[in-house]
């Protein structure tokens, strides 16, 4: 296989801007400016704290927020609305509550009139793969919340996009699931290849699962840090007792804090609820 490294961009962002407008009618600047690329086959994070413009950029990327300024290319083709080359998961499973695990998983494949037939089986894979068999029937309320996550991944997956696009998907999770759900994603990977721009604020999940880490830092937002990461595949946690990977989490958690400092001398101390684990 080609080397990601090698290839040419498939994601090409290229000075993004988000203005929205207030309720009082005045500008708020959500993204200053963002220029990155994107190979195929590369798992991307984009790392940093709440509420500095990570799911915004991701939005989008997705075509689901319309640029201010600047530009977003697929495979070099604008995005200008939703594609049917890239899966989304959100911080919600927003599963449907009325149908079973199979058919949330197959929803995609019904809004795209793609033949079911067909996809039945890569769905009951993609569940297979996620530790879901024998929960095919099974509603999302008789689901745990990270079992319903499995779900949304397999859902995201099922109709084989180019792309996946994760919000911070893991967040509302305990430690332990938070961390299976990490193993799981990297196994899927390891088996479909996609391409990965994954939103996080936390500094070991970025550095366990990605290629390259991009840190997001004040606000309005810019990308302060490209890091490109330095362990081979596959991955399992015993690679984040190593000096290697503490060194790694270090530096990333640096350029946070700096670029937190930068903008406390402008904006005053740091608000609640921006925190980096």
């Amino acid at each position: 296989m080609t080397p990601p490294a090698a290839l040419p961009p498939l994601v090409s962002v290229d000075g993004v801007q988000k203005t929205y407008l207030g309720r009082q009618g005045g500008a708020i600047q959500a993204v200053a400016s963002a220029t990155l690329a994107v190979r195929k086959g590369e798992f991307v994070s984009l790392l940093g704290p709440s509420g500095c413009g990570k799911s915004t950029l991701l939005m989008m990327v997705a075509g689901l927020e319309p640029v201010t300024a600047g530009s977003i290319a697929l495979n070099g083709t604008p995005v200008t609305g939703p594609r049917r080359d890239i899966g989304i998961i959100f911080q919600d499973a927003t599963l449907l509550p009325w149908k079973s695990a199979l058919e949330n998983v197959l929803f995609p494949v019904r809004i795209l009139k793609l033949p079911v037939d067909k996809y039945i089986d890569r769905a009951r894979e993609l569940l297979r793969m996620v530790g879901l068999s024998g929960f095919e029937t099974k509603k999302p309320a008789e689901l745990s919340g990270g079992m319903r996550q499995r779900v949304a991944i397999c859902r995201a997956l099922v109709h084989d996009p180019d792309i996946l696009l994760m919000d911070e998907p893991f967040s509302a999770l305990d430690a332990i699931t938070r961390d299976q759900m990490n193993v799981a994603l990297s196994e899927i990977l390891e088996t479909y290849h996609k391409t990965v721009i994954f939103v996080t604020h936390s500094i070991r999940e970025a550095a366990f699962l990605s290629d390259r880490v991009l840190v997001m830092g004040g606000r309005p937002s810019t990308i302060i840090l490209d890091m490109e990461m330095p362990f081979a595949r596959p991955r399992r946690f015993d690679i984040e007792e190593t000096a290697e990977f503490t060194a790694v989490c270090r530096t990333l958690r640096l350029s946070i804090e700096d670029a937190h400092a930068d903008a406390g001398a402008s904006r005053g101390p740091r608000a609640a609820g921006s925190r980096v684990e």
